[in-house]
């Protein structure tokens, strides 16, 4: 492998020009930098990335912890992370941690070895239950820092990304009172346990409090059949004429059942579901969403946890990534 020592020795210029040359440093001429530059591609030069780091003491590299990429909204997170650490000359290792507490720890035990900068989560599903922190602490207190999104913990102090799921539920559940004239609105949810899932049915909550009307809640278990649930809930409660699903997958499902029900969408029943641009494709009619805008929050999640790996006097910050209410086809 070509190294710095014998690029300069062929170009008859020290070390320290070369190395300057190739990272752009405009104390070196123009005609300098293209030389060493073709040179370098010539012998297909790499830099050494062990040496680079033992230099500057960082790694360029960030664990990435997510409870799972089977839903499209941490998919595209993730996909918003890679776009903006590859943009920063940042690598990513991705573990998942299957929404345990278990493999969550490991995975954080795993990396804080010296083998990441720093650290992009949101915790599993688990650990938000048993309200199990300390693992998140000690990582903290080891001088690694942590970013969460999505599924954030109050109690740790550290820099969040977040949707404002309470206020995206109070207005979506308000449009379909004052702009539809819905009374009977069905809340679906199957994270109620999980803090997205709490602030979510508590700004629906707030909407129906608010216009003096009774809620209607169906909380769901992933090991139950969601289809039959739905179905027999809306056979039982015929006066339900809209329904708001606080997951990526309960509103298209329900779409489904008001169907087989004979129901006609959205003249009988409206529906809102949580999803991206490509969840409408998914149902007829399509459905409308509150877009959580994934890609954006794992861009400004890599952002800031590399603007607080390189600033030594970083302030924690909150960003909350305004969503976005898409009407479609299920709403009038």
């Amino acid at each position: 492998m070509t190294t710095l020592k014998e690029l300069a020795k062929l170009l008859d210029i020290s070390i320290s020009t070369v190395s300057k040359a190739l990272n752009d440093s405009h104390e070196i001429s123009e005609s300098t930098r293209t030389r060493v530059k073709e040179l370098a591609a010539e012998l297909n030069y790499r830099p050494n990335r062990i040496a680079q780091q033992l230099k500057n003491n960082k790694t360029k590299t960030i664990g990435v912890i997510l409870p799972t990429v089977t839903n499209p909204f941490f998919a595209e997170v993730l996909h918003g992370i890679e776009m903006a650490a590859t943009n920063n000359d940042y690598d990513i290792i991705v573990c998942l941690s299957n929404e345990t507490l278990h493999k969550e720890e490991r995975s954080l035990e795993l990396l804080s070895n010296g083998s990441v900068d720093g650290f992009i989560m949101a915790v599993a599903r688990e650990g938000q239950v048993k309200k199990q922190t300390k693992h998140l602490q000690a990582i903290i207190n080891s001088k690694i820092p942590i970013l969460m999104f999505d599924r954030v913990v109050n109690e740790i102090e550290c820099d969040k990304v977040i949707v404002d799921d309470f206020q995206s539920l109070y207005e979506a559940t308000q449009y379909l009172i004052e702009k539809e004239h819905r009374k009977h609105i069905l809340l679906v949810s199957n994270i109620e346990e999980l803090s997205v899932g709490k602030l979510r049915t508590e700004g629906y909550s707030k909407a129906l409090k608010d216009h003096n009307l009774k809620p209607h809640i169906l909380k769901l278990d992933n090991a139950i059949d969601v289809e039959e649930n739905i179905y027999n809930y809306l056979s039982k409660n015929k006066e339900i004429d809209a329904i708001i699903s606080i997951d990526h997958i309960t509103g298209i499902v329900a779409i489904n059942m008001i169907k087989k029900l004979g129901k006609n969408i959205p003249k009988d029943v409206s529906v809102i579901g949580f999803g991206y641009e490509h969840t409408q494709l998914l149902s007829s009619p399509k459905i409308s969403i509150i877009h959580q805008k994934a890609h954006k929050i794992g861009e400004m999640s890599m952002k800031l946890l590399i603007d607080s790996i390189s600033t030594e006097d970083h302030k924690l910050q909150t960003i909350v990534v305004p969503s976005e209410l898409n009407l479609s086809g299920s709403t009038k």
